[in-house]
């Protein structure tokens, strides 16, 4: 086998990529969409201002450079979903003030909820989820909006950087605290009451569809009440399932219908042996260790 000569292989290659399909990257292109680059860097200067900025000064000067570059991201988008683009920026702007309300809020939640916490700054700084939460409020007043994809850019560039994965579409209350929260998914249509805590590895998440099925567009993730817990690696599914105020769900449940107020949902605990050497096997007491768990709601 001889090879091919590389100026016909480009030329081949550049024929062949240079054509405009009917395939899905075909039409994305031609739909158009926002650069990645810069809404993150549009994001990460906004988050700064609302969580940082007091001198009224610099907020002028700051909001007048954000709105104008504002516009140049959602101009094109806003033109295709038949939105002014200078009203929309006016509605969100008017909305700071309670988007800060709101995480000075959280941040006070996450003082209270974490023992390991030492100051108010410690938190702003230094904790994934506050970053994370953040993003996902400021995204939340632009989804509102109807801007298409800049919402989503800014939950999934928090996403990259936390490993917290919060739709835009998701409604969530006040003083929210998610612990750890690497592995935290909120899917579109989840509901979240106030002084909800959540911890690592939790799921909020959709039945997947059945073939044919169509469930774009409708309730499809669960409702959690004012101040539940729901503790490490539980998955809760289905836009029907309602989790009671008050409840807390235990580490590792699997809940798929919905549970009433004041509820403890407690997994069965695994069996496990301990096996010494030269000795024989202890033997397992999980029925011990499950009364302990729920009596013990704290990590």
């Amino acid at each position: 086998m001889h090879d091919r000569d590389p100026e016909q292989v480009l030329a081949d290659v550049v024929d062949a990529l240079s054509v405009a399909g009917d395939d899905a990257l075909s039409k994305a292109d031609g739909e158009g969409y926002a650069r990645w680059h810069d809404v993150v860097g549009w994001t990460e200067r906004l988050k700064a201002l609302v969580l940082h900025e007091r001198e009224r000064g610099a907020l002028r000067c700051e909001l007048e450079a954000l709105g104008d570059g504002f516009l140049l991201l959602v101009a094109p988008l806003c033109a295709a979903a038949d939105l002014d683009a200078e009203s929309v920026w006016s509605r969100f702007l008017a909305r700071l003030p309670e988007v800060r309300a709101r995480l000075a809020e959280d941040v006070e939640a996450a003082f209270e909820g974490d023992p390991a916490a030492r100051s108010f700054a410690e938190i702003l700084v230094a904790y994934p989820s506050i970053h994370a939460i953040a993003l996902y409020r400021l995204a939340h007043e632009v989804h509102r909006l109807g801007v298409p994809q800049v919402p989503r850019i800014m939950t999934e560039h928090a996403h990259a950087r936390t490993g917290i994965d919060i739709h835009p579409g998701a409604r969530i209350g006040r003083r929210f605290f998610i612990d750890h929260g690497t592995g935290v998914v909120i899917g579109e249509t989840s509901e979240i009451g106030d002084r909800v805590r959540l911890y690592h590895g939790v799921t909020l998440g959709a039945f997947s569809p059945r073939r044919g099925q169509t469930i774009r567009g409708t309730k499809r993730h669960p409702t959690l009440g004012d101040d539940v817990t729901v503790y490490p690696g539980a998955t809760i599914l289905g836009g029907e399932t309602a989790i009671g105020s008050g409840s807390v769900i235990g580490g590792n449940a699997y809940v798929t219908a919905s549970v009433p107020p004041d509820s403890r949902v407690v997994p069965e605990p695994p069996q496990q042996q301990v096996r010494q050497r030269g000795r024989g096997e202890t033997p397992p007491d999980s029925g011990a260790r499950a009364d302990a768990w729920a009596d013990d709601w704290d990590l």
